[in-house]
């Protein structure tokens, strides 16, 4: 399947679905990420879901972003479950890229609103999310095993076809 979100151009880089070959890759992207990464096994789960995708820099994963389709009574929506990028490859765009790639597809697999979850203290994150619409609608206490908060921000997708695709619309 071929999203419609925009390409920046770079020849060299591209956003794909991912596939096993590229779970090693990401299982060390999430290490290098966050302090309590997820276990190798979970992302296999993953497979095959629609905003399951990885960017492709020459021929290295360089960031992924892992999302699904929740039915919800009659109404789907998206979750976005993790995003990340190789530190090194970080402030190039590929989180946009991924994040608008992987909307596109929640779009197109009929979810009508798009959820996610974010450190509180994730200044970084949640600058990208508000970015691309999505609004804080509430706070968890201690939802990471360390006892950091999260907020859960959430965004409508029923529009995300016709203005959004420029990575958020603002």
């Amino acid at each position: 399947m071929t999203t419609t979100a925009p390409d920046d151009g770079d020849a060299r880089s591209r956003i794909r679905q991912a596939d096993r070959a590229d779970l090693l890759a990401i299982y060390r992207i999430e290490k290098a990420s966050f302090p309590q990464p997820w276990p190798y096994e979970v992302f296999d789960r993953f497979l095959g879901e629609p905003g399951f995708l990885v960017a492709i820099e020459g021929e290295a994963v360089v960031g992924y972003v892992v999302a699904d389709v929740v039915p919800n009574h009659g109404r789907s929506f998206g979750h976005v479950k993790d995003l990340a990028v190789h530190p090194d490859r970080r402030g190039r765009g590929y989180g946009r890229r991924l994040l608008a790639h992987s909307l596109t597809r929640l779009a197109e697999a009929d979810a009508t609103s798009a959820k996610l979850e974010v450190r509180e203290g994730n200044e970084p994150a949640k600058h990208l999310y508000r970015d691309f619409g999505f609004q804080a609608l509430r706070r968890v206490e201690g939802y990471y095993d360390d006892g950091e908060n999260a907020l859960v921000m959430v965004r409508e997708l029923d529009d995300w076809g016709r203005r959004d695709r420029d990575y958020g619309g603002h």
